[in-house]
């Protein structure tokens, strides 16, 4: 009897070996097999503009054309636009529908599928007014103006850091539906320009200093987190040079704007006689009289 009982009891123990033996038999047979690796690729930075043009700028402007130099179809778009223009201008209390205003294109490559205006009032010393308008090419988007000047006074905060220049901005870049990335220099250029600015961008010449090459008058950087900041320095305002920045996320969507007076030796290296380019002069409206270079 007593065998009988022991005898299940060993039958149980031998098959139990047996499983184990089997299970680590199959787990030295996977190991022994090489396993395949995980790669971790790399993050690839969100860059709204082509990482290809991360270098200094040239000597750059934007054209700024008078009503008799406009084509007839932008003149007959802009007559389309002209009561929502009205309205609008009405809102930000710049009394469009008092006075005489004149108004000049922006021509700006860089968002084509907007006609650019800057209308302008002009009563006398210490009573300008003075606002830009966006009007879409093809019907999509709608008519957006940015205040600048109303009888000589900003009428929130300035218009070049102002958050809802910055916000009309974006509205008319997600208008514009393009397919590839723009041109980072005619972007920053035409947010100067709709903000109230003529800005020109002058070549990298020399410091007194040291007698090497100064920092680049106009730059972009593309930090590692992503998205892009653009900066240059405008020399149309002589002989208070501006420097602009100008923040952008992944998306491509302006973050922020900074609009300061620039340091004196950057001024001092900017204030060189600008290099000899392909393009030709336009005698801008202004009182200046100076020519700009359109390349």
């Amino acid at each position: 009897m007593e065998r009988l009982r022991i005898l299940p009891a060993v039958l149980a123990i031998g098959a139990i070996t047996a499983v184990c033996a089997l299970a680590n038999g199959q787990t030295d047979q996977n190991l022994s097999v090489p396993q395949p690796t995980r790669v971790r690729k790399a993050a690839q930075r969100p860059m709204p503009f082509s990482p290809a043009s991360e270098a200094p700028a040239p000597a750059a402007s934007l054209e700024f054309l008078p009503y008799d130099r406009m084509t007839q179809q932008d003149r007959d778009l802009e007559a389309d636009a002209e009561s929502s223009i009205s309205e609008r201008a009405g809102f930000a209390g710049l009394e469009f529908n008092q006075g005489k205003w004149n108004y000049q294109q922006v021509v700006c490559s860089a968002l084509p599928n907007h006609l650019f205006l800057q209308f302008t009032r002009n009563n006398g010393t210490g009573d300008v007014s003075v606002f830009s308008a966006s009007i879409p090419r093809g019907g999509d988007g709608r008519v957006r103006i940015i205040p600048i000047l109303r009888r000589g006074y900003s009428l929130f905060s300035p218009a070049p850091i102002n958050a809802l220049t910055i916000s009309a901005f974006n509205h008319i870049r997600a208008e514009e539906h393009a397919t590839e990335a723009p041109d980072w220099l005619g972007t920053g250029l035409c947010y100067a320009a709709l903000a109230g600015a003529r800005p020109e961008i002058g070549p990298a010449e020399e410091t007194d200093l040291h007698k090497l090459p100064s920092a680049p008058t106009g730059s972009l950087v593309i930090p590692m987190h992503g998205g892009a900041v653009i900066r240059f320095t405008d020399v149309s305002a002589a002989p208070r040079y501006m420097e602009w920045t100008m923040t952008f996320n992944g998306k491509g969507r302006l973050l922020k704007a900074t609009h300061s007076r620039a340091p004196e030796q950057r001024a001092k290296a900017a204030q060189k006689t600008p290099v000899e380019a392909q393009g030709k002069p336009v005698q801008p409206a202004g009182p200046t009289g100076k020519a700009i270079l359109i390349r």
